[in-house]
């Protein structure tokens, strides 16, 4: 496969890891932030295969993850309605609310479907007129653009009966708490480059310069990773901070701008809750107040839902790389990808899914 086995090569990956080992001269510990730079580097062992005095840590790169237990509740009224399609992407699907999934609504006869893209949740909408028809936007800034295209269209297309379940999250807040946190040990980040090649790195500087830590921007490749860990650890080593990009191929610093116009005129920064973890200052995007007509929050009045997280689940401990996911009691026991407890354990990038569907017990 061109362009892709290129990233593969075994042989170059043999010399990175003879680099770190000849470069780290004492214990260092890194966050990945994306649960696809996690799989990768669970699957192919990267993470075992490091000098010992480097630890890599999971951080809360998981969107599907982070999404708070009440947000997939309201997710759950809302597409038990009758005259709701819920559309979503297919990661949701298995994510457990308090008492039910929406899979689980699905078989109980309410009208959920799996969408490829917000935009076949529109033309559901316009070929539909009778129903309505709910998007599951949920995501970092990466699918955020997607998903202010569909409100903006909606709109231009005067539609009624189209609505989005905001739940977009961003990263740059979420590496503050995590910097800022007292328990924190981490040193160095490995940032995510797909939310980067929407919004640059830029963001990242502040927070690099603040917390005296080096952020490299890295694909999620095996050999972008081991290139973005070689850099983090030869900054770390060098006692330099600062970002530096490593995925140059797909990410510039100022990134995507007419994205950023575009989320810059549906969205608005505000607080939000992440799953396990808590509210997060200025962390997450709603709706402006003239795409208020789109918010299924406030059209089917869901706002006021709460849940209560199961005490056998440690998710929020894992998102913010505190403990491993073996480390939970209920690993493998209590909560399989048959039956979670947690989003990390079903999602396609969640942390507990990689240690388990590569038998890292």
């Amino acid at each position: 496969m061109r362009f892709i086995d290129e990233y593969r090569r075994e042989e170059d990956a043999r010399k990175y890891l003879h680099a770190i080992e000849r470069l780290v001269t004492r214990p260092w510990k890194i966050m990945e932030i994306c649960g696809g730079q996690t799989h990768t580097l669970i699957k192919t062992g990267i993470d075992r295969l490091l000098p010992d005095a480097v630890t890599l840590v999971h951080g809360p790169g998981c969107p599907v993850c982070v999404t708070p237990l009440e947000q997939i509740d309201r997710a759950i009224a809302i597409a038990r309605r009758s005259e709701v399609i819920f559309t979503s992407f297919g990661d949701m699907l298995r994510v457990p609310g308090s008492t039910a999934d929406l899979l689980s609504v699905k078989a109980q006869g309410g009208d959920v479907r799996m969408v490829y893209s917000p935009l076949d949740a529109v033309k559901l909408a316009q070929a539909h007129g009778d129903r309505q028809v709910v998007f599951f936007a949920v995501g970092f800034e990466t699918t955020a653009p997607g998903n202010a295209m569909a409100v903006w269209q909606a709109r231009q297309l005067g539609l009624t009966n189209f609505s989005i379940l905001c739940s977009h999250v961003l990263v740059p807040p979420a590496m503050e708490a995590i910097l800022g946190s007292p328990d924190n040990a981490v040193q160095g980040f490995l940032a995510a480059g797909h939310v980067c090649t929407v919004m640059g790195y830029w963001e990242y500087e502040p927070i690099a310069a603040a917390y005296r830590v080096p952020i490299v921007v890295t694909g999620f490749e095996p050999l972008d990773l081991l290139q973005g860990i070689y850099m983090t650890l030869k900054a770390l080593e060098e006692g330099r901070w600062g970002v530096e990009n490593q995925y140059t191929r797909a990410v510039t610093r100022s990134g995507n701008a007419p994205a950023q116009r575009l989320l810059a005129q549906v969205f608005e920064v505000n607080d939000r809750a992440w799953r396990g973890i808590g509210v997060i200052p200025a962390s997450g995007y709603r709706l402006r107040s003239e795409f208020a007509a789109f918010d299924a929050e406030l059209r089917f009045g869901v706002t006021d839902v709460t849940a209560q997280e199961s005490p056998h689940c440690i998710a929020g401990q894992i998102l913010q790389g505190l403990v491993k996911p073996p480390e939970c009691r209920a690993f493998g026991t209590l909560c399989t990808p048959e039956h979670p407890l947690g989003a990390p354990m079903v999602s396609s990038e969640g942390a507990c899914a990689a240690y388990y569907q590569y038998e890292r017990a």
